[in-house]
């Protein structure tokens, strides 16, 4: 076996554990779940979308598996989403290799009839490679095609570090306070031009950013 196939077979199952692990040791909080929570009760399809540098946890942030629903995700063609994807496969979730940018057309297609056959779709909306916290258009795409609301989704944590990467990854550290905040639902005509997708996609970057200072600072300890 080479280097990278056990790579490939090995370090997934550990980043799962050890995203497990950590999640134990946290005193996670859910703020206005009652969003998705009555999507998924009304079995509506919506799109899942949040930052990238977020996703270490963002599993936790999904709750359809209580209402017999899984989650679509877009993870990218290269080797780390490869990894990423092999992880989260782990979870349940339901993996498509492609991206929001460019190269990302067969991907993107492939969510939106994952949207269109009654599924949730997960997107990190400026991945895989940034710029960090500047949403791609594939996400209001997506959301247009496939007939789906987007619902903006964030995390923050109390204590943490972030990588010296492009997005500079948060990983919370053990024992710490974790919140995700939900967005309320933004609707995406199916009609809409390019400029309305435009002004949609610029709005869920204004609200997933405003979110995730409200995380912070609910994680802080503040009151927001």
């Amino acid at each position: 076996m080479t280097r990278t196939a056990w790579g490939r077979r090995v370090l997934p199952v550990l980043a799962a554990g050890l995203i497990r692990g950590l999640r134990r040791t946290m005193r996670l909080r859910w703020e206005n779940d009652g969003v998705v929570r009555g999507l998924h009760q009304d079995g509506r399809p919506y799109v899942h979308a949040f930052f990238h540098d977020q996703l270490l946890m963002m599993t936790y942030s999904y709750l359809g598996q209580g209402y017999g629903r899984r989650l679509a995700v877009l993870s990218s063609r290269h080797r780390d989403g490869e990894y990423v994807a092999r992880t989260l496969e782990r979870f349940g979730h339901l993996m498509v290799r492609g991206s929001t940018g460019r190269g990302g057309a067969a991907g993107l297609v492939e969510m939106i009839r994952h949207l269109r056959a009654g599924r949730d779709a997960a997107f990190a909306t400026d991945g895989p490679r940034g710029p960090r916290h500047r949403v791609q258009i594939g996400v209001v795409e997506a959301a247009r095609l496939g007939r789906a609301p987007i619902v903006p989704v964030v995390f923050a944590a109390s204590r943490g570090r972030r990588l010296d990467s492009w997005d500079r990854f948060l990983v919370p550290r053990p024992f710490a306070r974790g919140v995700f905040v939900y967005g309320d639902p933004i609707a995406v005509d199916a009609k809409a031009g390019r400029a309305v997708m435009e002004a949609t996609r610029a709005d869920l970057e204004r609200v997933l950013e405003g979110l995730t200072g409200r995380a912070e600072r609910l994680a802080d300890g503040a009151r927001a």
